[in-house]
């Protein structure tokens, strides 16, 4: 109806906030044919991307025979009903939060440069009322969600959970498929019995799963059992593999923690390290030389009395590095404290080697060797650091077989916590993993311990959740053969990569409180990502802001009253009365007298 052709928008046209009027297109009753009369007219500030702020003026027409009563079609497809911001500013402030990773203070700004007048606050609102908006939307279009599914054969559950500090746990079940986000809850433990809820509400919406993938907590293990009995159930390989190495590895790495720290001895090098540093900086061209020599294999043309301060901060900081060289995997696949004390074990004899030698043909020269060996001294002679390190060596060389079978979270790999394993044949993986037990089980040294006796238990308690066939489906296409993703990677990658747009947007490390404030369904914007799901969502729109005009507000109202009546915020003037020092004794002498 105000629509402009060319390149001349609207807001060109308006110099001072116009007012435009909108009234029904229809003049008759539709369901008693009588002649409709105007009921009331009403104005109201509108602001819209498309036309820029302005004042809509809206007749409402009511039937005198039956009471109903009509508004404007066409104000409804630009705002919700009493409501300032239109569709396009909300899904722009939306888009904008949650896949560009704005924040309020920057989408402000971007609201600004289009002539929109909007507060942060508002902002946050906006945002929060966009999740409403596509909560809504995501629940009125699971039976198209589900028929995309089926022509896919099915759909394999992912579960994970999610929490931060004291926030509640937001559960997310994916479709490990299409990695489209299904349903979301937030709930306050991650027992069986607030699980099965969760679980009913999808297999209501969706039936049951192919098959359903998850860690190893004994919550999300019963609720599974309980709601779909006969369902394939699989672990996680990684969190698998991750809880067998910690109950392998965790004595021994907790000595070496608490021993280094004990001695202080990372603190000490680290300050050696800013004194040599000083020492090296006040002859710039010593760290060239260094490189040079290195390259030249040989010490022509080097300043031999500075010498070993280079190379001894080059030692150092070596050393230090050790803590630092993981695979980007954690505990227990990188053993960050090992790799430490195996370097300071290093550093002394190269130390003592060098300290051997008179560069300069002075004994002073060579301080900063004898120095670092005074620092090492105490640490390289505790016997208990020395044995826990060499246990913990042992085990790790057994625990990196069993990586190795699995072919998962490989010393070699590059993928980090992302890693989803290599793409082989279960039955394969299985062979080895089989072949690794007959081999803990045939060496009498590790038979006979404790550790390994439970690790070889655990890997046969869980065999028939971690090793499975390809499951075959029938679709209208044809049969065809789905493997289960071996690992719950897709979940745990979703969360991280969420943490970490709430954090830049904050500022923020801790997210406690921003968990519990945000909208349950807020990880459906992963989603908007997927072609496929946009289609079952627009539901032949053109636009979200279209799908979301289709939406009766008074449902929207209600969702977003939840969300304040869900928050843990204190109320204002609650806030102000507990500040008082003295509010306790001024509240009993009220009521008690």
């Amino acid at each position: 109806m105000y629509q402009l052709t060319g390149n001349i928008s609207l807001k060109a046209l308006f110099r001072s906030t116009p007012t435009i009027p909108f009234m029904p297109i229809i003049e008759r009753c539709p369901h008693c044919a009588v002649v409709l009369q105007v009921w009331k007219t009403r104005k109201s500030t509108v602001a819209t991307l498309a036309i820029g702020t302005f004042r809509a003026h809206e007749t409402i027409l009511h039937c005198p025979q039956c009471g109903r009563r009509y508004a404007s079609g066409e104000l409804r497809k630009l705002k919700p009903y009493r409501c300032r911001y239109g569709y396009d500013v909300m899904v722009y402030v939306g888009k904008a939060m949650f896949l560009r990773c704005r924040n309020e203070e920057e989408i402000h700004l971007e609201l600004a440069d289009k002539r929109v007048s909007i507060s942060k606050r508002e902002v946050s609102f906006l945002a929060n009322k966009f999740i409403v908006y596509l909560s809504v939307a995501h629940k009125q279009s699971q039976h198209r969600i589900g028929q995309m599914l089926s022509l896919n054969g099915g759909y394999i559950l992912h579960l994970d959970a999610t929490c931060e500090g004291e926030s509640p746990h937001l559960m997310c079940g994916l479709d490990g498929i299409t990695e489209i986000v299904l349903e979301n809850e937030k709930m306050a433990s991650e027992k069986a019995e607030t699980i099965i809820p969760f679980l009913k509400k999808i297999q209501k919406a969706y039936g049951d799963p192919l098959a359903m993938v998850h860690d190893m907590g004994k919550g999300i293990i019963r609720a599974v059992e309980k709601v779909f009995p006969d369902t394939p159930d699989f672990i996680c390989h990684y969190h698998f593999l991750a809880a067998l190495g910690k109950n392998l590895l965790k004595t021994e790495h907790d000595t070496l923690r608490k021993r280094l720290s004990n001695h202080g001895i990372q603190g000490k090098l680290k300050m050696r390290a800013r004194e040599l540093k000083r020492k090296v900086e006040k002859r710039r061209g010593l760290v060239p030389y260094l490189l040079k020599c290195m390259e030249q294999k040989s010490l022509e043309g080097c300043a031999m009395d500075l010498m070993p301060a280079v190379v001894t901060y080059a030692l150092v900081l070596w050393a230090l590095a050790g803590k630092k060289q993981g695979k980007g995997y954690g505990f227990p696949f990188d053993r960050r404290y090992l790799n430490f004390y195996v370097r300071l074990k290093s550093l002394h004899p190269m130390l003592t080697k060098l300290n051997a030698v008179r560069l300069s043909g002075k004994k002073k020269d060579n301080k900063p060797y004898l120095t670092i060996i005074r620092d090492l001294i105490d640490t390289l002679d505790d016997a208990t650091l020395r044995k826990a390190a060499d246990q913990m060596a042992q085990k790790a060389s057994v625990f990196d077989k069993l990586r190795k079978a699995m072919r998962i979270a490989l010393p070699a790999g590059t993928h980090g916590i992302n890693d989803r394993g290599s793409k082989e044949q279960m039955s394969t993986i299985a062979r080895r993993v089989e072949k690794f037990c007959d081999w803990v089980e045939g060496d009498k040294a590790l038979s006979a311990k404790k550790e390994y006796k439970s690790m070889i238990a655990q890997i046969k308690e869980y065999w028939n959740k971690l090793f499975c066939d390809p499951i075959t489906v029938r679709t209208p296409g044809g049969i065809i053969q789905i493997q289960p993703q071996r690992t719950n990677n897709i979940l745990e990658q979703f969360f991280r990569s969420w943490k970490r747009i709430y954090r830049k947007k904050s500022g923020m490390n801790a997210l406690e409180k921003i968990m519990k404030a945000m909208p349950t369904n807020t990880p459906l914007v992963k989603n908007l990502n997927y072609p496929q799901y946009m289609r079952m969502l627009l539901n032949g729109k053109d636009s979200l802001e279209e799908r979301f005009a289709e939406i009766d507000a008074r449902l929207i109202r209600k969702e977003v009253a939840k969300l304040s009546v869900n928050s843990d915020k204190v109320l204002p003037r609650i806030k102000k009365l507990i500040r008082q020092t003295d509010f306790p004794e001024q509240l009993v002498a009220i009521f008690a007298g």
